[in-house]
């Protein structure tokens, strides 16, 4: 069930680990569908627990959490204006949210916020009844629910940083988005963060000793026979492709302006913007007022297959993010044979050698390494080549290991 790229890496992350003797992994989302593989670890739903706050009045981490709660909306890269959106969608479909201080299994509310707090609740009360060393708590929505767990059991936590609001907001920061990411910084006891762009941002921006800042880079499942799913191309030109959120982040104007430059130079040439987000109707009336529609394409959000099948028809993918703190997408591509260009202001450029890399606001350069894949066969060649056998190096078993290796710093 794909919420983007931190579900992504969270799995990748966690099967990577699977395979370390000794290791057993209960990993705790905020709702659980039932078909998930469980044969190397154990999924938990945060909806699926029962408690009552009567009983609980006195535990630590409670803070005075009052709201009980049934299903989950929270997602990934989720502002709360966003979330807000969401809730007031399942209204409208029927859902209700429910307040009470009864007992019961804990029901989510219509605030970002309150619906964080929640799954804190959840988390105390998990880490009050199960048996664990160490917490590992990703990304900003889960760490007051690691702080729970920590005050509920006493054991160690360590946060891992897939971004920070200052990636997702363009630097127009979130003072109460900032404040949850700062005190969970601070109450970690060791931080993860998957670039060392992103580690320079959590040690300057936020005050912390770089001593407790540590560097794993993201990896890549390898593709199997299975999900080498080759599309037959229905036409003669080019294709050049955008997959990501359509998210002030993700740099698409930037896509956009570059492939009117290049459409300028040759028509043998069509572009796809894969993709959801708030940008995407903007994106849409931009295309239309450059008049360039007939050579643009906008699929909305392809997961899993649908991914590989984009790629298979691909001749160049381009990721001009403003600020990503990793990016797995292109390792995608580049995994998939297609030639990918990326921003310096990304972290997998820390990593890559054979990714062209341009700046996100230069947009004659990202033109002119769009231009050049497409017309250089043997440029492609090279590129396709070795970048292959580089993506095929970075596996999650390694990115594990070294996650490892950082718990039995505080677990021997």
């Amino acid at each position: 069930h794909i919420s983007g790229g931190l579900g992504t890496a969270c799995f990748g992350l966690t099967r990577g680990m699977s395979a370390i003797p000794n290791l057993d992994i209960l990993f705790v989302v905020p709702r659980a569908y039932g078909d998930e593989d469980q044969s190397r670890i154990r999924v938990m739903g945060a909806g699926d627990v029962s408690l009552d706050l009567r009983k609980m009045k006195d535990h630590r981490f409670l803070n005075d959490l009052s709201y009980i709660e049934v299903n989950s909306n929270i997602v990934p890269y989720t502002s709360p204006e966003e979330y807000e959106e969401l809730v007031n969608k399942a209204e409208t479909s029927g859902k209700r949210l429910v307040e009470t201080t009864m007992g019961g299994k804990i029901k989510y509310g219509r605030n970002l916020f309150e619906e964080i707090a929640n799954y804190a609740l959840v988390a105390g009360e998990i880490a009050l009844k199960e048996d664990f060393d160490i917490i590992h708590s990703h990304d900003w929505l889960t760490y007051p629910a690691g702080i729970a767990a920590k005050r509920a059991s006493g054991k160690p936590l360590v946060i891992h940083v897939h971004a920070t609001d200052f990636d997702r907001s363009g630097g127009r920061v979130n003072p109460t988005v900032y404040e949850i990411e700062k005190r969970g910084m601070d109450l970690a006891d060791k931080i993860i963060t998957v670039s060392n762009l992103t580690r320079n941002t959590v040690i300057e921006k936020y005050g912390i000793h770089p001593d407790k800042v540590v560097t794993v880079y993201n990896a890549v499942d390898p593709l199997s026979d299975q999900e080498k799913l080759q599309l037959k191309r229905g036409i003669t030109d080019k294709v050049v492709t955008f997959l990501g959120r359509i998210t002030l982040q993700k740099g698409p104007e930037y896509f956009v302006q570059a492939a009117h430059k290049v459409l300028q130079k040759m028509d043998n040439v069509r572009f796809v913007m894969a993709g959801s987000g708030e940008m995407l109707e903007k994106m849409i009336h931009w295309t239309a007022s450059l008049g360039i529609t007939d050579r643009f394409h906008f699929t909305g959000f392809l997961k899993g297959d649908d991914v590989f099948r984009m790629f298979s028809i691909s001749d160049v993918y381009v990721m001009p993010s403003v600020s990503e703190p990793f990016g797995i997408s292109p390792l995608e591509a580049m995994q998939s044979n297609v030639p990918s260009i990326i921003s310096h202001q990304s972290g997998v450029a820390e990593i890559l050698n054979y990714a062209f890399k341009v700046d996100f606001w230069d947009v004659d350069a990202l033109a002119d390494a769009i231009y050049g894949l497409l017309n250089y066969p043997s440029l492609s060649l090279m590129f396709k080549k070795h970048g292959v056998a580089e993506v095929n190096e970075m596996k999650w078993e390694n990115s594990g290991k070294k996650v490892h290796s950082i718990y039995k710093e505080f677990v021997q």
